[in-house]
């Protein structure tokens, strides 16, 4: 696991290592980098290593091989090169295939195997792997190339679901990539020009849908797709994976049939991901998906310890349920070591520390909680922990899983009673009418928002946390006429086919761009802030697959959500761990609003600021934060991303190089 960077054209030597001190804390073991020449045109290679497979300085990195069926020469330039960032958990597998075929291998890393397969299959190799990954090949050999690659070639991947992060930006200069959005940021002819566009989805979901980052000229490579760079420019970027809904029929089998072979994938999943030259510690929250995980690797390898971390949440948690009473029973249950990070008010201290890691303005608190976990794992001498996540996003484990099963129960109504019902909601977001202060009202509300709509806008609405009324209301007049009417999680939902079930239709937008785009996102920066590798078991490729054919009936189960996965459990876990109360990995974030993030809220988003930074209007912003307040609206998470936006852009766009700032 690392960080890699790279550019291809005409840029400067010096700028590569500007851009690897800025991610070097994805690898704090080992840096590497390589310059190389093609005609007329620069490309360069680095990477910051966090030592996990092979040890050994046989792992460094840029990569290149000594082998005949690769072309082996003397001169550098005309060689296959490396950088990677990630895990291949078959690479195994794969080079005994590669030595079959007669190639030579002179380390035991699972990057050098990624050489040798493009070396025999191009680009081809991609259906091969199983794993986590980013990574770049050139390919400066005089001959040899297959897939439509030629000689100096640079082409760039990202993993099929998106757990590694890449991002790139085309310049008058060239292309650069690098695993972080600030590593782009050395290079001066970066624009810092904002994408109002991207920001308005910052505020409609609190993170932004790929490929579109807060800058204008910023992209993030999206989920299983790939780009070929040739001369310093990109020729092809092409998608080589989606998330496979409808693709082939639902599965037949019965609830305890479909369910014994869930349980039986994730232990093979879990089995994968276990393989590394150091010690593998875990997410422990208490709930069904990283209580599973623990589970099966207590079950695998019952002789080493398994060190799990849990937050403990001090004070009120906004009507979700205290996660350390049920992280205790899961190691009491298992006989695992427990260690406990205290989610306290003053964590909140840590929100420049996690913007600038994060690389984007999302406006959630949670990542403060990973970061801590992480931090406290590294501190005790750990470099990889498993998670849970994912499970919510393939088995139905989120409310809106719930909320859509409810739309039936007004669906019967005539469509001028839903329109008055969904004016209604809509009218208590925004602080007029009955309030949605209050949780139950707040979600009421929510759910009842886009009750009018129906298909699959209905789906897509259900991802937004406010209305396009109230956000509307907040930028100036000259930024509301920039704003695109477009929906990319409704334009989304064109790539699968009609007669797909919403419920399966929302995992794919939730897999396709909730996952990848928030939860992966943070979780791999937090981690990664502190040279902690995350690993994700539900979320291996033959179990994604698996779960889409999963009759949605057996998912969302009445209003039981991930009833497949819970049944799969029962034989492992103790029942009031499988069926406890659904909980979220978040932080009080309405309280801290009223306290220690009202000093912080009144100087980020004070009439000062507001109008230096032109986007929003002070007195709309000023009446959203009193209505909420006052209990009449629920504001929180939108005035938190207004917090968050002018954050960012004070660490990312006021400066010369992205830096954390105090408040």
């Amino acid at each position: 696991m690392c960080g890699i960077v790279g550019l291809s054209g005409q840029f400067s030597r010096e700028l590569l290592p500007q851009m690897l001190q800025l991610i070097r804390h994805r690898g704090p073991d080992d840096h590497g980098s390589i310059a190389l020449q093609h005609q007329n045109i620069n490309t360069q290679l680095g990477q910051q290593r966090l030592s996990i497979i092979d040890l050994s300085a046989n792992g460094h990195q840029p990569m290149s091989v000594r082998c005949a069926c690769c072309q082996p020469t003397a001169d550098e330039h005309q060689k296959i090169w490396l950088v990677f960032n990630g895990e291949i958990y078959n690479h195994l597998t794969l080079r005994e295939n590669l030595l079959a075929k007669g190639h030579t291998f002179f380390s035991h890393t699972d990057s050098e195997v990624l050489i040798h397969l493009y070396a025999e299959y191009g680009v081809e190799m991609l259906s091969q792997l199983r794993g986590i990954y980013s990574f770049a090949i050139y390919d400066g050999r005089a001959s040899g190339q297959k897939s439509g690659v030629c000689p100096g070639d640079l082409w760039v991947v990202r993993d099929e679901l998106g757990v590694k992060p890449l991002y790139y930006t085309q310049t008058t200069e060239g292309f650069l990539f690098a695993s972080e959005l600030k590593a782009l940021l050395a290079c001066p002819s970066v624009s810092r020009e904002l994408d109002i566009g991207a920001l308005d989805y910052y505020l409609t979901y609190l993170w932004c849908p790929s490929p579109q980052t807060a800058l204008k000229q910023v992209k993030k490579l999206e989920a299983g797709y790939a780009l070929l760079v040739r001369d310093g420019k990109i020729t092809k970027h092409w998608q080589y994976y989606d998330i496979p809904y409808g693709k082939k029929p639902l599965l037949t089998g019965s609830f305890a049939e479909i369910a014994e072979e869930v349980a039986s994938r994730v232990k093979a999943s879990v089995e994968r991901q276990l393989i590394a030259d150091v010690p593998i510690g875990a997410f422990l929250s208490g709930g069904l998906d990283s209580s599973s995980i623990v589970a099966f690797m207590r079950q695998l390898q019952p002789e080493r310890p398994v060190e799990c971390y849990t937050i403990e949440t001090i004070g009120h948690q906004e009507g979700f349920a205290d996660d350390l009473p049920y992280a205790q029973r899961v190691v009491k249950h298992l006989g695992v070591p427990l260690h406990v990070v205290q989610a306290e008010p003053q964590m909140i201290n840590q929100l420049s520390r996690m913007l600038y890691h994060m690389d984007e303005p999302q406006a959630d608190p949670a990542p403060i909680n990973a970061l801590l976990i992480s931090e406290l794992a590294q501190q005790q001498g750990l470099k990889v922990l498993m998670s849970g996540a994912g499970g919510d996003d393939i088995f139905s484990g989120y409310r809106r899983h719930q909320a859509l099963h409810l739309q039936r129960y007004w669906q019967w109504l005539p469509q001028v009673a839903k329109k008055q019902l969904a004016g209604v909601a809509r009218a208590a977001m925004s602080g007029r009418g009955f309030g949605a202060g209050h949780p139950i009202l707040r979600r009421a509300a929510k759910l009842l928002a886009y009750c009018d709509k129906g298909g699959n806008e209905s789906i897509a609405h259900f991802f937004e946390w406010n209305t396009s009324t109230i956000r509307h209301s907040l930028y100036r007049p000259g930024i509301r006429a920039q704003l695109s009417e477009g929906n990319p999680l409704l334009a989304a939902l064109q790539n699968i086919p009609d007669n797909v079930d919403d419920l399966n239709k929302m995992l794919y937008l939730d897999s396709k761009f909730f996952l990848t785009d928030h939860n992966l996102n943070y979780t791999d920066k937090m981690s990664m802030a502190v040279g902690i590798e995350v690993r994700v078991p539900l979320l291996d490729l033959d179990l994604v697959n698996f779960a889409t054919r999963i009759p949605p009936a057996m998912k969302q189960k009445g209003n039981i959500g991930k009833a497949i996965f819970k049944k799969a459990m029962e034989p492992y876990l103790p029942h009031n761990i499988i069926y406890r109360p659904k909980t979220g990995f978040g932080a009080p974030l309405r309280q801290w609003l009223k306290g220690p993030l009202k000093p912080i809220l009144a100087e980020l988003l004070s009439e000062t600021s507001l109008q230096r930074r032109g986007l929003y209007e002070p007195a709309a912003v000023k009446r959203l934060i009193n209505l909420d307040q006052q209990g009449r609206a629920d504001g929180s998470y939108t005035i938190f991303s207004l917090l968050c936006i002018e954050l960012w852009c004070r660490q990312f766009v006021d400066v010369t190089i992205p830096t954390i700032i105090d408040l």
